[in-house]
């Protein structure tokens, strides 16, 4: 390692499948790094398949943060993850080495980089009411609701984006204002300035290809029976945040039909929209600078780029 290197913290993201690990792990090769994980999925324990957690072998060839910390009933915000990131970053630094945020959770990234407006907490028994509300008329309907209190967070919300609903409804029914007014007026927790390097890929259809060989991997690693496990635990639910995971709700829901027939593709569908919304907030971040996933150079170009950014 050049000695005169100044160590920062330094963020790579990207779409799901476009070879973020494995570029993260070439450069542990070269530099003293420690590796903070923005994945949403990647905190909640027992759920390894599904998720493409990296192994054991993999997690030995560099220190990794954020993984395997939540039981899958729990629940871990952006906010969190922002103080989070933050204070294992400056004890990374501390330590000597390069902290490297990689990921694709971009809510993370826009918390970590833009601050968050401090909103009520999570509040179970409110859920609870909210999902038999639901349960009775269904979510567009709660949509709907959501709507005629603010009109602004409805507008940006797909009606069957039951989580984020939720979340709106919860915070109008805690405070009595809507998200939208919340996040316009309240004083931000302050972000960072780190460097953004996006690994991205210059032809969709070579990404969708990675995705299905990737989801049809996934099943011959025991996806199923990682999802039947969790079920058969008797506490965890299908709209909890980490059954709600790409991979695990399609599962879930076909288990539930007792039918896996449509597994494979409505596993992939499910992936190549979570990319592709992935890309799509990645483009809201002019910052970014992006390197071509689809290079066999690829990881060659994230170190040359990251001893760029710390010369």
């Amino acid at each position: 390692m050049n000695t005169n290197l100044t160590l920062r913290p330094i963020c790579l993201a990207g779409p799901t499948g476009c070879g973020k690990t494995a570029a993260a792990l070439a450069l542990a090769e070269y530099l003293p790094l420690e590796i903070i994980s923005v994945d949403s999925a990647l905190v909640y324990r027992g759920m390894d398949i599904g998720t493409a957690k990296p192994t054991p072998a993999e997690q030995a060839i560099a220190p990794h943060h954020l993984i395997d910390i939540l039981d899958p009933l729990d629940s871990y915000s952006a906010a969190e993850f922002a103080r989070d990131a933050q204070r294992l970053a400056a004890e990374i630094l501390a330590r000597g080495r390069l902290p490297l945020l990689v990921g694709g959770t971009m809510l993370y990234f826009k918390a970590l980089f833009e601050g968050l407006s401090p909103l009520p907490q999570a509040d179970e028994a409110l859920r609870a009411e909210l999902d038999a509300e639901a349960a009775r008329i269904g979510w567009p309907a709660m949509h709907a609701r959501l709507a005629e209190v603010d009109p602004i967070t409805a507008a940006r919300l797909a009606p069957g984006d039951s989580q984020r609903v939720q979340r709106a409804l919860e915070v109008w029914r805690l405070s009595g204002r809507p998200l939208s007014a919340l996040h316009a007026e309240q004083a931000k927790s302050p972000g960072v300035d780190w460097p953004l390097l996006s690994l991205e890929p210059t032809d969709r259809a070579w990404l969708h290809r990675r995705l299905a060989q990737r989801f049809h991997q996934m099943l011959e690693q025991g996806l199923v029976a990682e999802v039947e496990g969790l079920r058969a635990r008797g506490d965890l639910r299908p709209d909890l945040p980490s059954m709600r995971c790409v991979g695990y709700r399609q599962t879930w829901e076909c288990l539930d039909a007792g039918d896996l027939a449509p597994l494979a593709e409505r596993g992939i569908a499910a992936t190549r929209q979570l990319a592709k919304r992935q890309i799509t907030w990645l483009r809201s971040m002019p910052q970014r600078q992006i390197i071509d996933c689809q290079s066999p150079e690829a990881s060659l170009h994230v170190l040359a780029a990251v001893h760029k950014l710390l010369a």
